[in-house]
C-alpha cells in the first residue's frame, strides 16, 4: 500500500493480526460514544448483525472524514445470546454474570469490518461464529474470572479465545479470525484484488 491502512479501532488485537499479516497500518482511535449508539440501534430493534456493521462503519467514517485521501478500517464485535447483546463487562461482577450466562448455551459473534477510502465506503463485512460454552460451575467461573480480569475486560462477554478462555468451550463453528474481532481473510483477499497486497 502507499499509505498504511488506518485502522480506526484501539484494539491491540486486531492491530497485531494485521501487522502479523504484513499489512502496514497506523493505528487512529475513532472517539464515539458507542454505548449511546448501541443503545439507540437497540432501541429501534436492529438485528445483531446489523449492529456491529453500523458501529464498524461510524468508527471508519468518523477517521475517514479527518483523512484525505486515505484508506481507513473500522470495526465491531457484537456477542448475540438469543437476542440478548452481552457488552464488554464493566467490572468482575457482570463478568461473572455474563459467563454464567453463556454457560451450557450457544451463542453468536458477529465481527463487522468497514472499509472506507476517504468518504467513501468501499468495503464491508460482516462474519459469524457459534460458540457452545462448557456447563461451568459457579465457584470455577469465579476463579476464572479472578484470574483473567484484566485481560477479559476488554472481550465482550468476559472471555478471551486466545488465552484461557478456549477452555471454556466444546464447541466452535466459525473462522478463527473473526472470533478475535477481525473477519481477516476476506479483508486481505479485497486488499490483493484491488492490488494493496502483493501475491
Amino acid at each position: 500500500m502507499s499509505d498504511p491502512l488506518v485502522l480506526a479501532s484501539g484494539s491491540e488485537i486486531r492491530a497485531q493480526i494485521l501487522r502479523r499479516a504484513g499489512v502496514e497500518i497506523e493505528v487512529r482511535p475513532a472517539r464515539i460514544d458507542e454505548e449511546a449508539l448501541l443503545q439507540s440501534l437497540m432501541a429501534e430493534g436492529a438485528p445483531p448483525r446489523d449492529i456491529a456493521d453500523a458501529l464498524a462503519e461510524t468508527k471508519a467514517r468518523r477517521v475517514a472524514d479527518k483523512l484525505s485521501g486515505r484508506w481507513v478500517l473500522g470495526c465491531d464485535q457484537v456477542l448475540d445470546l438469543d437476542g440478548r447483546i452481552l457488552s464488554k463487562p464493566a467490572d468482575e461482577d457482570e463478568a461473572r454474570h455474563h459467563l454464567s450466562l453463556l454457560s451450557g448455551r450457544t451463542h453468536n459473534l458477529f465481527s463487522a469490518a468497514v472499509l472506507f477510502d476517504g468518504p467513501t465506503p468501499i468495503w464491508r463485512h460482516v462474519g459469524q461464529t457459534r460458540l457452545t460454552m462448557r456447563s461451568l460451575s459457579d465457584a470455577f467461573l469465579a476463579a476464572y474470572v479472578t484470574r483473567n480480569w484484566h485481560s477479559i475486560r476488554s472481550s465482550v462477554g468476559g472471555y478471551k479465545i486466545e488465552e484461557e478462555g478456549v477452555r471454556l468451550f466444546s464447541r466452535i463453528d466459525g473462522d478463527h479470525f473473526t472470533i478475535l474481532g477481525l473477519p481477516l481473510i476476506e479483508l486481505l483477499s479485497f486488499l490483493v484484488l484491488r492490488g494493496k497486497l502483493a501475491t
